[in-house]
């Protein structure tokens, strides 16, 4: 695992954000939290256990709590990652006076993310996955195709129908699932892992 002075060269090789991060770093620390690289972006942790993670977009600096959905937020500073986000949860900086303005609140939401992880607290189950309906008829005709659909985890049958379902033709729909046939029969994932 890397360590807190990878965590320093990651920041140090930052191009779009790095004054922000060096200003959240001591916030985060000062919570009690640990540092690492993790995933390839600055990770805090809390007796192992994932509590946030730094993530450096185009447009802002991201600080994605992995169970943010379960914080009670009562500032309503937390924003979804999008749509189909059950889980996480983030609060978004644009410069160093926005992340030293919220200092308080970054801790207090630090604060009771180590309480959820302490009470072993889970986000609810995922709802019952509803296929596109060309999946659906695919998976129906082709019995290989199904067996290695249903061998994916969760998460990668959720990637593929939300890719699928996207689309807003039909004749589109069909044609991602021809595009990526090969890849559910072999069990890996949307972007091929």
């Amino acid at each position: 695992m890397a360590t807190r002075s990878d965590v320093d060269a990651h920041v140090g090789q930052s191009k779009r954000w790095p004054e922000e991060v060096a200003a959240l770093r001591p916030i985060l620390l000062g919570c009690g939290l640990t540092e690492a690289v993790k995933w390839n972006k600055p990770c805090y942790c809390h007796e192992g256990r994932n509590i946030a993670i730094v993530q450096e977009m185009k447009d802002f600096l991201a600080l994605m709590f992995f169970k943010g959905a379960l914080l009670s937020d009562p500032e309503g500073l937390l924003q979804s990652q999008g749509p189909n986000t059950r889980s996480a949860m983030r609060l978004c900086f644009t410069s160093v006076a926005e992340v030293k303005a919220a200092t308080n609140a970054v801790a207090a939401l630090v604060a009771e993310a180590i309480d959820v992880e302490a009470a072993g607290l889970e986000v609810g189950p995922a709802p019952e996955l509803v296929l596109a309906d060309e999946l659906r008829e695919r998976l129906a005709d082709d019995p290989a195709l199904a067996a290695a659909f249903d061998a994916l985890t969760p998460g990668r049958q959720r990637e593929y129908n939300l890719y699928i379902s996207d689309a807003k033709q039909s004749s589109t729909r069909s044609a991602r699932i021809d595009r990526h046939v090969d890849r559910i029969l072999a069990g890996r994932g949307l972007r091929g892992r």
